[in-house]
């Protein structure tokens, strides 16, 4: 190990670096709280000025965060963030927390990685440590973001150290914390991976240590791929068993009562969250390079992208039972965000939802207690706010369609007071007299 990464070294061994987190979203704020929970300081890097803002007052926007967790790291100086990039040689490890979205075409969007490859590469100093947290190809460290940080004129592994962590955020997950959760860790070199592991060790229970940067990136697309394959299955099933007359939650149900050889997945309205609907089409993409397809990973897309369609099929049906048209029906909307109990709206099935309610003539409203005001999606722009709750709303409502199924919605309510329900979350199993109101979708 060179004398640079020595001196860093000492600084990990002894707690006593500055870390900079770059992204101060769903990844990069936990992160912030995991290392400030262990003294240790952090300086957040975000385009954003309003986050920072908040930040800067101990208010968190980010709602399984609260303020108080936040308000006593702000007051000690422990937290600190900014919107000037200039100050990236200032932390001793640098963590990319930055989106990795997909382009119209489902190609890897890696915009937002070498913009801020090419901010480090600027001021970048010996003894610093970058780490990718991104999720993204095998190859994106060593093929797209060493050579622009090498740009500076230091040497990866060297002058600085280089590695992968894939991020494993599950927001809203009231079990496993970032704390908790084991970390894979790939680096350039045998110096940066070691590095890398000591870094993550000051925060975090479990460190994995893999032999490339490249496995730690392929890691984590095999787990999202896993998910998003198993929930194609599952959400295929469902659409056979509806022409088939059979329950498939009742099936999911039964299978679970095995103790080995099975896991259970649950069939919704699409995909939804930053991981599962976008990062199995990143492997896709890099298949192409070595001429390989990946059938099953396109199939899964395939049949989860198109889940909404099917949805909203099941709401015609159910409004024609009623001898009534879609065009020109009210309609509420249940749920925006992506799962239950959290506000964030990422890939959310509800955008394509709403989208494609309008464009068959409803009069769209929608409730989510946690996300009060239609946030401006990249994809979408609706002005609308959410819908209160009330018998009234309810009983004047051709429709509700429950795509999320928050615990904060009163079921048996909305069943007394709703005419119709379409329910893609099964949250009306076992309520009396469901069957008279929900359809299954």
């Amino acid at each position: 190990m060179t004398p640079e990464l020595n001196k860093l070294k000492d600084k990990i061994t002894q707690k006593e670096f500055l870390l900079g987190i770059i992204g101060l979203g769903y990844v990069g704020l936990p992160l912030s709280l995991t290392f400030l929970r262990k003294d240790i300081a952090v300086l957040g890097f975000d385009l954003d000025v309003k986050k920072i803002d908040m930040l800067h007052t101990g208010v968190s926007y980010i709602k399984h965060i609260s303020s108080e967790k936040l308000t006593g790291f702000v007051q000690k100086g422990k937290l600190a963030a900014t919107a000037d990039f200039s100050r990236l040689n200032e932390p001793d490890v640098l963590l990319i927390c930055v989106p990795t979205p997909l382009t119209q075409n489902r190609e890897p969007d890696m915009h937002y990685i070498e913009n801020t490859g090419h901010s480090i590469a600027k001021v970048l100093r010996p003894g610093q440590m970058i780490i990718l947290e991104s999720t993204t190809y095998p190859g994106t460290t060593v093929e797209l973001l060493l050579p622009i940080l090498e740009n500076s004129g230091l040497a990866a592994g060297k002058d600085f150290a280089l590695a992968y962590s894939p991020e494993r955020e599950d927001p809203g997950n009231p079990k496993y914390s970032t704390a908790d959760i084991p970390k894979v860790v790939g680096g350039i070199n045998d110096a940066s991976t070691l590095l890398a592991a000591d870094f993550y060790k000051t925060a975090l229970h479990s460190v994995v240590e893999v032999s490339s940067t490249q496995t730690a990136e392929m890691s984590k697309l095999l787990e999202n791929i896993f998910r998003s394959v198993n929930i194609a299955l599952v959400n295929e099933l469902k659409i056979l068993s509806h022409r088939m007359g059979i329950d498939v939650w009742e099936v999911i149900r039964a299978s679970s009562t095995k103790p080995f050889g099975y896991m259970p997945f649950y069939p919704g309205p699409g995909l939804g969250g930053h991981c599962i609907p976008i990062d199995p089409f990143y492997l896709t993409s890099k298949a192409r390079e070595y001429d390989f397809p990946t059938k099953f990973i396109e199939l899964a897309g395939e049949v989860n992208t198109a889940m909404p369609y099917y949805v909203i099929q099941r709401v015609m049906e159910a409004l024609n039972s009623r001898k009534k048209s879609i065009n020109g029906s009210r309609i509420l909307l249940l749920g925006m965000a992506y799962k239950k109990d959290i506000d964030d709206p990422r890939e959310s099935p509800s955008f394509k939802l709403l989208e494609l309610l309008q464009e068959k003539g409803a009069e769209v409203h929608y409730n989510d207690p946690h996300i009060p005001v239609f946030p401006q999606m990249r994809k979408y722009s609706f002005n609308l706010k959410s819908t209160d709750i009330t018998a009234e709303t309810l009983s004047s409502m051709d429709c509700i369609l429950l795509a999320t199924d928050h615990s904060a919605y009163d079921y048996r309510f909305i069943l007394d007071h709703a005419d119709l329900i379409v329910d893609t979350r099964n949250a009306f199993n076992g309520l009396k007299d469901s069957s008279e109101k929900v359809v299954q979708a």
